[in-house]
């Protein structure tokens, strides 16, 4: 059984190419940063997660929440099979359960705060928020898409960004804890605007502050689908 069930719905991947020195400190051993076009990606992502089951049992008042992450890519070989994953800088979530959890069991960096969501469509358009609150202050990203769903076209910078079936965390500095995610290839709803007010040195520390100024490359808008997140290994 998996360790836990759920949906991953309205994903919102706001996209940056940065220096791959940034990240070098934060790559899992056993890992190594994956590229794209030999550029390095940095993302910023919000979603909801939706009719959450650990182990088949609904938690109460844990089923439904949102998550904002900040997350990079690497990949890993295992008996000449290509692993590719993502790395998360921190994960916010409002539910402080779910962040003791993941923290205590895939060593992972949750940061509980205090969340909102907005989602509205017509039959044109879809308009998709998420606001997260930290030093008396809400900070957001947002996105207007268009309405119809359209496949994600293979070996795309959009197929990159979106198709990373594993999580890898630091256990220290010999052990990396690996996780597989499952789920069906996305669909995605092309978007026609975006925006970003987000206090990155607030939330993320100075390391980060850079993108404040720094103008994402692409944005993209995943319809989502029902995931499992498998137990952990640890990897040497």
């Amino acid at each position: 059984m998996s360790f836990l069930t759920a949906e991953w719905n309205d994903l919102l991947f706001i996209n940056y190419e940065v220096n791959p020195e940034i990240l070098q400190k934060y790559v899992p051993i056993g890992t190594e940063l994956d590229l794209f076009d030999k550029k390095c990606y940095l993302s910023l992502i919000g979603f909801m997660f939706e009719n959450v089951k650990l182990k088949g049992i609904k938690i109460p008042y844990h089923t439904n929440f949102e998550e904002v992450n900040l997350r990079f890519y690497v990949k890993r070989y295992e008996n000449n099979e290509l692993k590719r994953g993502v790395v998360f800088i921190k994960e916010i979530v409002p539910k402080q359960a779910v962040a003791t959890i993941a923290n205590l069991l895939y060593n992972e960096n949750y940061q509980t705060l205090k969340m909102k969501h907005s989602r509205h469509e017509n039959d044109v358009s879809k308009k998709v928020s998420y606001c997260w609150q930290k030093s008396k202050k809400w900070h957001c990203i947002s996105v207007e898409t268009d309405k119809n769903l359209i496949p994600i076209e293979k070996e795309s910078h959009a197929e990159f960004i979106t198709e990373h079936y594993f999580g890898y965390t630091k256990y220290n500095q010999k052990k990396t804890i690996e996780y597989e995610v499952t789920h069906p290839k996305w669909k995605q709803q092309l978007v026609k605007s975006h925006s970003i007010s987000v206090d990155f040195k607030t939330i993320y520390g100075a390391e980060f502050a850079f993108l404040q100024q720094l103008k994402p490359v692409s944005t993209i808008f995943a319809k989502g689908s029902k995931i499992t997140i498998e137990s952990k290994k640890i990897i040497r």
